[in-house]
């Protein structure tokens, strides 16, 4: 059996804890499908004194940057969020020449072009399918699968605590705070929705798809972003007598060379797919010139589905450093 291949963690929450499951419970898959097993070497976390749920011989640091620092860590994993500490773990990594997997949305929506040219000199690799509507694999289907398409639009429900909340208010006549209190007590909204509600965590998974289909950076403030906060019950009830559902839409399309993009509810009649898009799910509908119209649709939420997401960009560095190592 070829080497193993070893990873470092920065990050133990929700997604963190998901991905150190998937590498244990899928550790027979993950050898069977690259011959290699994935070792998690190192985790850093804010409180090591805090116990942690870990494989036996982890090692337990309070510094992210260590995790670059180290000869013997071959990719980084950056799930700790935020964005400076994120930011200056990244770039540590890349300019080793170390690759890097992430699901920091806002940081490469933002901040990413930095990021993005960094490796490219250093010929190392920056992955983030877990950054853009969790289980859904959008990036590597905009990258590869449809390379050879011109993308002529991109529109989908890509916030799954918005969706939710919609969902419950259109299913259930449940109020705005109502639905919102339920998803906060199911883990799917924080104590601070800002993001999801306002429209602004969409907008983050948009400007990366953007850059995905058009091979373009669109500004992330150039944005125009509308969220679903104050929306009330009565607004649910006028559009469906009328057959549309309220759904949180994330809009991209190419006009006369140009973009426009935008983040906003819009009524969606109930016979489209979208329309029947519930709980915390996303969806993703992208037009290309040669594979006509795809519908792409899975969880947006939740460790598992995200995490997924993660090992899915491991698995694909494995693949890659064997054809590396291939004389």
């Amino acid at each position: 059996m070829a080497q193993p291949f070893v990873i470092g963690l920065a990050g133990l929450g929700t997604v963190g804890g998901g991905l150190v499951e998937m590498l244990v419970k899928n550790r027979e898959d993950i050898l069977r499908r690259t011959g290699r097993e994935i070792v998690l070497k190192s985790v850093a976390v804010r409180d090591t004194s805090k116990p942690r749920a870990l494989p036996a011989g982890v090692a337990l640091l309070d510094n992210p940057l260590s995790l670059a620092e180290d000869p013997a860590v071959q990719v980084v994993v950056e799930l700790m969020g935020g964005k400076n500490a994120a930011k200056d773990l990244i770039r540590a990594a890349l300019n080793r020449g170390k690759s890097v997997v992430t699901a920091n949305k806002a940081l490469l929506a933002e901040d990413g072009e930095e990021l993005f040219r960094l490796a490219r000199e250093r010929g190392a690799a920056l992955r983030y399918e877990a950054s853009v509507a969790g289980a859904i694999p959008i990036v590597q289907t905009l990258k590869e699968s449809l390379a050879g398409n011109h993308i002529t639009s991109i529109m989908g429900i890509l916030n799954g605590t918005g969706n939710y909340i919609l969902s419950e208010m259109t299913s259930h006549g449940l109020d705005f705070p109502t639905a919102l209190t339920q998803a906060q007590e199911q883990g799917l909204a924080e104590a601070d929705p800002t993001l999801d509600i306002d429209g602004f965590d969409a907008a983050h998974k948009l400007a990366l798809l953007i850059r995905l289909a058009w091979g373009r950076h669109y500004p992330y403030p150039s944005l125009s972003v509308q969220g679903i906060r104050g929306l009330r019950r009565m607004d649910i009830d006028f559009a469906r007598e009328f057959g549309y559902r309220i759904k949180l839409i994330g809009q991209a399309r190419e006009v006369d060379g140009r973009i426009e993009a935008g983040v906003y509810p819009a009524l969606v009649h109930h016979t489209l797919l979208l329309a029947r898009v519930g709980g915390a799910y996303n969806a993703i509908r992208v037009e290309g010139n040669a594979v006509g119209s795809l519908f792409l649709h899975g969880l947006g939420a939740g460790s598992r589905p995200t995490a997924s997401a993660v090992l899915g960009d491991l698995l694909t560095l494995v693949r890659e450093a064997d054809q590396d190592e291939t004389p």
